[in-house]
């Protein structure tokens, strides 16, 4: 983990209070169902029932969750009953009509703001320092750790933000493209560039690319991508409320715009707003873009779970 412990020198043994942002309100089009519901454990386990297993091992304590309406409240149930005794759970929907004051949803909108208004949509229970992941991403618990030691040790939270990277070729799908963060470091390890990608996919050849046969991009497999895990200051909402409002007047009436969370984090680099230290993860990324991904998944867990690395049974 190039550069994280340039904080260490200022850390203090009282342990700031930090969170675990999970963004689960996604509407699985390409997986074709709530992909952040789906078990994939012996025992009916889900992607995130993991996750908070890995965070709590971690360090983590408080979790929010950004849901939608239409499943908020089997969706509450079950995580209330598997992890309510362990942990503080908070849950905000992403509705389309939850934006800035002054902006109404335009009539006939069908697509999700993005995950930058994901996250933003959680600025009334977030008053600290605080994780992001993907309901249905799995991380690993060390990349969790170190997420947890960076929000921890860090001394100036609103200035330096985190990302968890993976080497791209350990993101792929066999079933489909996805999208992924392409990011650049400067030479101390901090991010320099981000770039939403969409449509990275692997050729038959194994090259690994993106774009049309006219503008193609090829990208080296251990090309470092951003997973949307993040380490981020309470400084974030001031800074997604700016750039949300800014985003509105110019994409409101725009049927597929989307705020990401990429093009907001390289506006503030660029404005030496903050600084990003990029965190190599050792962990095993893996992750349900399609439902021909699925036994992969449950396939790993089954692993983990004969190697010892997991209890059969994951929940008390």
């Amino acid at each position: 983990m190039p550069g994280f412990f340039i904080f260490a020198q200022n850390y203090t043994m009282s342990k700031p209070q930090t969170s675990l942002l999970i963004l689960a309100a996604g509407m699985g089009s390409r997986y074709g169902g709530l992909k952040q519901m789906d078990a994939f454990g012996p025992n009916g386990e889900t992607i995130i029932d993991y996750s908070i297993y890995d965070a709590l091992q971690a360090g983590f304590k408080k979790f929010v969750f950004v849901i939608r309406k239409s499943f908020e409240n089997e969706f509450k149930s079950r995580m209330d009953a598997a992890w309510g005794k362990q942990a503080e759970l908070h849950y905000i929907c992403q509705e389309l009509d939850l934006l800035p004051e002054g902006f109404c949803c335009p009539e006939g909108r069908t697509k999700p703001w993005g995950t930058g208004h994901a996250v933003w949509v959680a600025h009334d229970v977030l008053n600290e320092p605080f994780g992001v992941i993907n309901a249905d991403d799995y991380y690993g618990r060390e990349a969790l750790i170190s997420l947890y030691q960076f929000l921890i040790q860090n001394p100036n939270p609103d200035f330096y933000y985190a990302v968890i990277a993976y080497f791209l070729n350990n993101t792929l799908s066999d079933h489909g493209a996805v999208n992924r963060g392409i990011c650049w470091n400067d030479h101390e390890g901090f991010l320099k560039k981000v770039v939403e990608t969409k449509g990275i996919q692997k050729s038959p050849s194994g090259e690994i690319y993106a774009g049309k046969e006219e503008d193609l991009q090829y990208f080296p497999p251990e090309t470092l991508v951003s997973m949307n895990m993040w380490g981020f200051g309470a400084s974030y909402f001031q800074f997604a409320s700016e750039r949300l409002t800014k985003f509105l007047q110019s994409n409101l009436i725009v049927p597929d715009a989307e705020f990401y969370i990429p093009e907001l984090i390289q506006n503030l680099i660029d404005e030496g707003r903050i600084k990003v230290q990029v965190l190599s993860s050792p962990s095993s990324w893996f992750g349900v873009t399609y439902q021909e991904d699925k036994p992969f998944v449950r396939q790993a867990f089954k692993k983990m779970i004969e190697e010892g690395y997991y209890p059969d049974k994951l929940k008390s």
